[in-house]
């Protein structure tokens, strides 16, 4: 792994240990995240391979990325607190976040340095995966998606607290 990838998975591990401290929920809490994974996408993510069964491969980590995105998102804590919105990732969330995180940065490692270059190559032979390419694109898109499917819940969810919050302003407004 390169010194540029070690950073960008680090910062995306941190911005949910940044979250596990409540803060406001803001702009910032959607952008970088969304920017880091941005960078990824521009960076990493050259092609997407569609021989043999290089799309059930990408399809399926990217299937996993948007449980743990979702799930992440659901297990982070919002609530309303002096006509602002606070946001908590709790240990779920986190875990959640490391393991999609992390899984990607051991099994790049594994490959690298631990020996699993060999059994890589067999069961991409055996299963009809058809280049390095596949991988890296699964693992990215896997990445990308949790990223994107964590802030996109949280947003939802954020959306629905201010409307509920919404809610009962309005009514006493109509009663005065």
């Amino acid at each position: 792994m390169t010194a540029t990838e070690w950073i960008t998975d680090i910062a995306l591990i941190l911005i949910v240990f940044r979250q596990l401290r409540e803060g406001r929920l803001d702009h910032k809490t959607f952008l970088l995240p969304l920017g880091i994974v941005a960078f990824v996408a521009y960076t990493y993510l050259d092609s997407v391979p569609t021989e043999g069964n290089d799309l059930v491969l990408i399809a399926a980590l990217t299937a996993v990325g948007a449980a743990l995105g979702v799930a992440g998102g659901v297990y982070t804590r919002i609530r309303a607190l002096d006509g602002n919105l606070l946001i908590k990732a709790g240990a779920v969330s986190a875990v959640l976040w490391i393991v999609g995180m992390g899984a990607r940065m051991g099994f790049q490692t594994w490959v690298e340095h631990g020996g699993g270059a060999g059994p890589v190559a067999r069961f991409s032979l055996a299963h009809h995966i058809t280049s390095q390419q596949a991988w890296v694109a699964a693992f990215v898109l896997m990445a990308l998606t949790e990223v994107v499917t964590r802030v996109a819940t949280i947003f939802i969810r954020s959306r629905r607290h201010r409307l509920a919050a919404a809610r009962p302003a309005a009514a006493l407004g109509r009663t005065a």
